[in-house]
């Protein structure tokens, strides 16, 4: 672990002195593409040894043992010069048919918004050799690599880039639990980031392949959408690493770019697991693809009315939002009311504050849903902290062990969830009594007294009422006053 950590922060500590490179996320940016090229090369040495027909989509030329695994080759100016060649070619010419054109078709979208930033070829070299350091054919290696691979995101979030792009493994892996799916069912995430909901899939229905047939049938069936070109490398990298070939079903771009009118049942999935991001804007225009009633500049809120669309009927999504998609009104009622009316959404986990710290405070909630049942009921379960903390923080993040109290209690959607008690987590609400609440589900845990918040934004808002009932009152006591004087003059 420490070697393949200590050479990531050679790695950094050697762009630093590029005057290229400007800040944490570009020399990630630049870091990533290079391991992508290494990881890819790996991968291939493997292919060509079990598959007799195996072609790379790369011409010779360009192919990272031809050029960078060399400690010797090719440096300085002529380094840089080959490089803006590389981008060039892996960008403009790569094969376009069959087998071959699917795997260049990857690669392509990898780097269509990928740039080299580092201007010195010597040091650029000196970065190279310390990447051929780490052999990603090597179990171990590989596996160090996922932890390295999410400091490097965590590095990213710290550089004030991508609140929106790691979501906690315990919870990922929580989510993809409970939604269970199948060897045969697709699994969408719309808002991919780095493919940690997509990686947990593969990890979960591994258990069922037994055959070529069935690898065949689980690489097929990983779906996800990453709009930014940094995250959309990491998930392509991520998918290689967790034996997805040709990651075709990884693509850059934008979910809501598409008019929600446009998505008809061939687009529909059995299962979607995504944590969009929220508190974003999209750019002008976007919600424009949206049906009135569900025009918002609000991202997550777009991406929910998408996901209601997207699934199948009888399909099951989970999806994370932050506090004040339940209690928020407007377009985020008319979300809640197709929640409740045209799926059932049985289960919404309350998740502690901190889950995503140090990135966000926002308080954060699971929803889990399934399409085309109208809702009975609403169950509540809130996920305490375990035993000895009251918060997260990257030295003791929320772990998947966690989470097994709510898989105890869980119960089977079949049966109606039957076998579900009331506990000190759990409470539930009728549908009906949803819909006499205007839609708002911000429903606190019954079975634990009010406690004092010291949310800063909660006390603001608080103050800022108790301001405006005092200048109300003042209003009312001048308007006495004037008419009281009024009289006597």
């Amino acid at each position: 672990m420490s070697n393949v950590s200590g050479t990531v922060k050679s790695i950094q500590d050697i762009m630093r002195k590029d005057v290229g490179v400007d800040g944490d996320a570009q020399r990630i940016s630049q870091m990533v593409w290079m391991i992508f090229l290494k990881i890819y090369d790996d991968r291939e040495d493997e292919l060509e040894l079990t598959e007799n027909d195996f072609r790379s989509p790369i011409p010779e030329k360009y192919r990272w043992r031809n050029w960078a695994k060399d400690r010797e080759g090719i440096t300085g100016e002529a380094l840089v010069k080959f490089v803006e060649e590389l981008f060039s070619t892996l960008k403009t010419e790569l094969p376009t048919i069959g087998d071959v054109g699917m795997r260049a078709q990857v690669i392509r979208d990898v780097f269509e918004d990928t740039y080299n930033y580092m201007k010195s070829g010597t040091l650029m070299r000196q970065v190279i050799n310390k990447i051929n350091e780490i052999d990603f054919n090597n179990t171990q290696d590989r596996h160090t690599f996922g932890a390295i691979y999410e400091q490097i995101l965590k590095d990213l979030q710290s550089a004030g880039n991508a609140g929106e792009f790691y979501t906690p493994r315990a919870l990922t892996k929580f989510i993809i639990d409970r939604l269970s799916p199948r060897l045969d069912e697709i699994v969408l995430d719309p808002a991919c980031g780095t493919g940690g909901f997509l990686t947990c899939a593969i990890d979960h229905k591994r258990q069922f392949t037994n055959s070529p047939e069935d690898e065949a049938l689980l690489q097929a069936t990983i779906r996800g959408v990453e709009k930014k070109a940094l995250p959309h490398m990491l998930c392509v990298t991520n998918m290689i690493l967790h034996g997805i070939d040709t990651p075709s079903g990884i693509v850059h771009g934008n979910t809501l770019e598409k008019a929600y009118r446009d998505y008809g049942e061939k687009d529909r999935v059995p299962v979607i697991a995504t944590n969009p991001p929220f508190g974003g804007m999209e750019q002008d225009g976007i919600e424009g693809n949206f049906p009135a009633n569900l025009r918002t500049r609000e991202t997550a809120d777009l991406f929910v009315a998408l996901i209601i669309k997207l699934l199948k009927t009888g399909g099951r999504a989970a999806v994370v939002l932050p506090d004040g998609f339940l209690f928020g009104e407007g377009v985020k009622s008319t979300l809640k009311q197709s929640l409740i009316e045209e799926c059932n959404l049985h289960t919404i986990v309350r998740l502690p504050n901190g889950v995503f710290n140090p990135y966000t405070g926002i308080k954060t909630n699971i929803l889990f849903f399934t399409k085309g049942t109208p809702t009975k009921e609403v169950w509540f379960y809130e996920h305490p902290y375990p035993v000895g903390a009251t918060s997260y923080n990257k030295s003791r993040p929320m772990q998947f062990e966690e989470f097994q109290a709510e898989r105890d209690w869980w119960g089977d959607e079949a049966d109606g969830f039957r076998t579900r008690k009331e506990t000190e987590q759990a409470w539930k609400i009728s549908a009906e009594e949803v819909a006499a609440r205007d839609y708002n589900l911000d429903l606190k845990n019954p079975h634990t007294p009010e406690t004092e918040s010291h949310d800063p934004d909660e006390l603001l808002a608080r103050y800022n009422d108790q301001q405006a009932g005092i200048q109300s009152i003042r209003n009312r006591l001048k308007a006495i006053l004037a008419d009281a004087l009024g009289e006597k003059a």
